[in-house]
């Protein structure tokens, strides 16, 4: 089940541990994806914490929360760009998205298959997501003092393999929150430390959250044209410019029309 957004909120912005974890995930994500003009980036579950570097450039940036979750309105002291929806029924054409980040939505999803469709048909052309989920291995997951240790967490391998089975294709994957989910002093001053030496040493086994990079999968167009092949077809020009055939014996030669030049 989703978390209240209110619970959230809480956490990324108004405790020391939450903000640690922003600032963390939204490296990465940054480094990852650093910010272009033009693009249009859309966030599904709480994702907003993660696109405010994007704010500046990009051509549109859309906060979408579940409705079992609830929405509260972001960026603060800005013009609001959240929305309640529908976790299966985004309020986007098909298409329609260059970049995608999912935090808190698909791991506390009762429908991860309808999220994942819904996915596939917002990106467009060239579009890529980012899912962002609890490590089954790591800290962050095996208690429920953060938001990470709520809802169903994966392997790399268990994620992968659920967007393989719904058209995406994944590219690369990184983990982040190498510190432990300690709101003590010592571990929060030293968070920056851990992450450091966490993406140098373990890249991925030991992080608190899995973050995937996919792709959409193309199909090439199928061949136009007809559908089946003329296997004897109507030679109308052959012969064309060839020397007209001698006459056989006992016929008589088939009739000569003049040429122009020679009609007076």
């Amino acid at each position: 089940m989703h978390l209240d957004v209110l619970d959230l909120r809480n956490f990324y912005y108004r405790t020391q541990l939450g903000r640690v974890a922003q600032r963390a995930i939204r490296d990465q994500v940054v480094s990852m994806w650093p910010p272009a003009p033009g693009m249009t980036v859309a966030g599904f579950g709480f994702a907003v914490p993660l696109l405010r570097p994007y704010l500046p450039e990009a051509r549109r940036v859309i906060g979408l929360m579940p409705g079992p979750q609830g929405v509260m309105p972001w960026p603060a002291g800005m013009e609001n760009v959240s929305v309640l929806c529908e976790e299966t029924a985004w309020p986007l054409s098909t298409g329609f998205v260059d970049r995608l980040v999912l935090m808190h939505g698909l791991e506390t999803s009762e429908q991860p298959s309808a999220v994942l469709e819904e996915c596939q048909r917002v990106l467009g052309p060239g579009g890529k997501a980012l899912f962002i989920v609890p490590n089954r291995s790591g800290l962050w997951a095996r208690g429920d003092g953060t938001p990470f240790g709520f809802g169903r967490p994966y392997s790399l391998r268990q994620l992968e393999a659920q967007l393989k089975r719904h058209g995406f294709t994944p590219e690369r994957h990184v983990a982040a929150l190498y510190a432990p989910p300690s709101a003590r002093r010592f571990w929060l001053r030293t968070a920056a430390f851990w992450e450091g030496a966490g993406r140098r040493f373990a890249p991925w086994m030991a992080g608190g959250v899995l973050m995937v990079e996919a792709s959409k999968q193309v199909y090439a167009p199928t061949r136009g044209g007809l559908g089946a092949v003329v296997r004897k077809p109507l030679k109308v020009w052959e012969g064309v410019g060839q020397p007209a055939p001698e006459p056989v014996m006992g016929r008589s030669p088939a009739p000569r029309v003049p040429s122009p030049q020679g009609i007076r």
